[in-house]
């Protein structure tokens, strides 16, 4: 007897227990369905979320990588791109390169980005085996107190003279984010294009140059907010 009544018991029990299991997968999805609605991400979508939080680390790691970058590196990006299709220009080429100017402001109006960016494109030259020419070097060296130099940018001071054939110039555009560089290689007589190429330099490396000037004879530092 007590045989018969445990078969008769046990299926009931399997039942009960199939059924508290749909129960519990049914209340788990209904909880899901209104955690959506509501909003909130259930704790199962551990992929998702993983994904999420892993992604602004590598956004940071990005920008510390730009951030340990200085001017020179887009600088020789820019210079490969302009060797690439640089046409007359060789290692006998006298070649000078003259400050990078804003497109929508004054040409005769230096800055300390677009001096910076021939001083650049100077070394980048010399590296190529390009011929450069300083034209900003004066025929003597002025000792004073203040220290010894031979550079002049006293258009008086330097020759009227010059033996350079080429130039390399060019613009600068400020965009979202940083600032355009449009670099080209003309003909002085010619006026023809030899070589050009386009670049971008972010934000954060424009920011990191720092203008310098004088207060009473003292040479400060200027930095950016």
């Amino acid at each position: 007897m007590k045989n018969y009544l445990y078969l008769l018991l046990l299926p009931l029990s399997v039942g009960c227990a199939n059924m508290l299991d749909n129960f519990g997968s049914q209340s788990q999805q209904v909880q899901g369905n209104n955690n959506a609605q509501r909003g909130v991400i259930a704790p199962n979508t551990s992929k998702e979320v993983f994904q999420s939080r892993n992604a602004m680390p590598n956004l940071v790691s990005q920008r510390a990588n730009v951030s340990r970058k200085n001017i020179n590196h887009y600088v020789r990006g820019i210079m490969q791109d302009l060797v690439e299709n640089l046409q007359y220009v060789n290692a006998k080429t006298p070649l000078a390169v003259s400050s990078f100017v804003y497109l929508d402001d004054e040409y005769d109006q230096g800055t300390l980005l677009g001096n910076q960016l021939s001083e650049s494109f100077m070394h980048e030259l010399h590296k190529f085996g390009v011929s450069v020419i300083d034209f900003k070097t004066t025929d003597y060296m002025r000792v004073t107190p203040q220290g010894d130099f031979v550079f002049s940018r006293d258009y008086l001071e330097l020759n009227e003279t010059h033996s350079f054939q080429y130039v390399l110039a060019g613009t600068l555009v400020n965009h979202q984010g940083g600032v355009l560089v449009n670099a080209r290689i003309v003909g002085i007589n010619s006026k023809a294009v030899v070589g050009s190429a386009q670049g971008f330099i972010p934000q954060q490396v424009v920011d990191a140059l720092g203008n310098s000037y004088r207060t009473d004879g003292i040479l400060l530092k200027k930095t950016s907010n």
